[in-house]
């Protein structure tokens, strides 16, 4: 009688390990789209950076800055666990589309319920972009074409929490015109046959309508009108420190204007988390982050026609908008 073998069969056993968590790659701003066959384009999504981890007896959805939101997003999950796939990891945007197909950041965040919301978290839909291990291979070594190749039919056509950002085959320059003319935030070009590189790089370029950032709310400043808010004071990283950068008057309907001053309201305290002194205004625990469309910075490092676009928390630091990375030239 043949002896068992104590091994186990080949294709139940990983090629390679799974990795816990994986660093996003992250796009580079530049001014112009990219030409030539080698550079693939999509829309830039106006959402939160995920990662879905797909495990034999669970699901795990990883923020950029690494932190456990699974939890936030149950529809992106229990969808997930539909896909015809034993081990994966897809890297993509959680958005909610606005009438119109948009993504849209600030709807995005009241169905995430820190603000009262008429939509619910099953709103909340998972575009992938790419495909970074599948059924125990790694596939951050193969160039972006082949990772493309492979997500494609895993998720393509669906209509569920989790579907696929199609890429565009067009003249980027054109592509960009279109984008901006549809009130979206702008496109991604990326290098077809480079691999999956964690960290920010030229292999990825976005290309945006306008300059948006994401700043940490420092304080306040009232409203003429009782109860509603004046403007937003916002800070940067700079080191380990926050700089004060200006703040926005704008962005927000008189109904949102009264639920953020209630909410900061809570948050008030007597010392302010950056060196400033003004009349009037209301400093806060450092928690929460605004994200603010701008045209510019002025030459005292200022923001320039800053306009509010959505509130999120402030765990996950990784978004923060930093001085101390040289992105902001004055």
């Amino acid at each position: 009688m043949a002896k068992a073998s104590s091994k186990k069969p080949r294709d139940t056993a990983p090629i390679d390990p799974m990795p816990a968590r994986v660093d996003p790659c992250l796009a580079t701003l530049v001014d112009k789209p990219p030409k030539g066959p080698d550079w693939a384009y999509e829309v830039k999504w106006d959402g939160h950076r995920i990662a879905v981890h797909i495990e034999p007896s669970r699901v795990r959805i990883l923020t950029r800055g690494g932190y456990d939101w699974t939890g936030k997003f149950p529809s992106i999950a229990d969808d997930a666990r539909r896909l015809a796939v034993k081990t994966a990891i897809l890297d993509g945007e959680a958005v909610v589309l606005d009438d119109k197909g948009r993504s849209d950041f600030g709807m995005l965040q009241r169905a995430l319920g820190r603000l009262p919301s008429p939509y619910e978290s099953g709103a909340i839909v998972f575009f992938a972009f790419d495909l970074l291990y599948l059924d125990g291979r790694d596939l951050r070594r193969l160039p972006l074409r082949e990772r493309r190749r492979l997500l494609e039919p895993l998720v393509a056509g669906r209509e569920g929490a989790v579907r696929l950002s199609d890429e565009v085959q067009a003249d980027g320059d054109e592509f960009f015109r279109v984008a901006c003319e549809h009130g979206l935030e702008g496109i991604i070009a990326k290098h077809v046959e480079e691999p999956y590189r964690s960290g920010r790089g030229e292999w990825w370029q976005k290309i945006t309508c306008k300059r948006r950032d994401s700043f940490v709310i420092v304080g306040f400043e009232p409203s003429t009108v009782p109860g509603h808010l004046g403007r937003l004071l916002l800070g940067a990283r700079q080191g380990n420190d926050l700089v004060y950068v200006g703040g926005c008057g704008t962005g927000w309907s008189h109904e949102l204007s009264r639920e953020l001053r209630k909410l900061l309201e809570g948050m008030k305290t007597k010392a302010p988390a950056v060196a400033l002194r003004r009349k009037g205004a209301v400093f806060i625990e450092p928690v929460l982050v605004a994200e603010v469309e701008y045209r510019a910075w002025t030459d005292d490092g200022k923001l320039r026609h800053a306009s509010f676009k959505g509130i999120r928390e402030r765990e996950d630091e990784a978004a923060i908008f930093s001085l101390s990375d040289g992105t902001a030239k004055f």
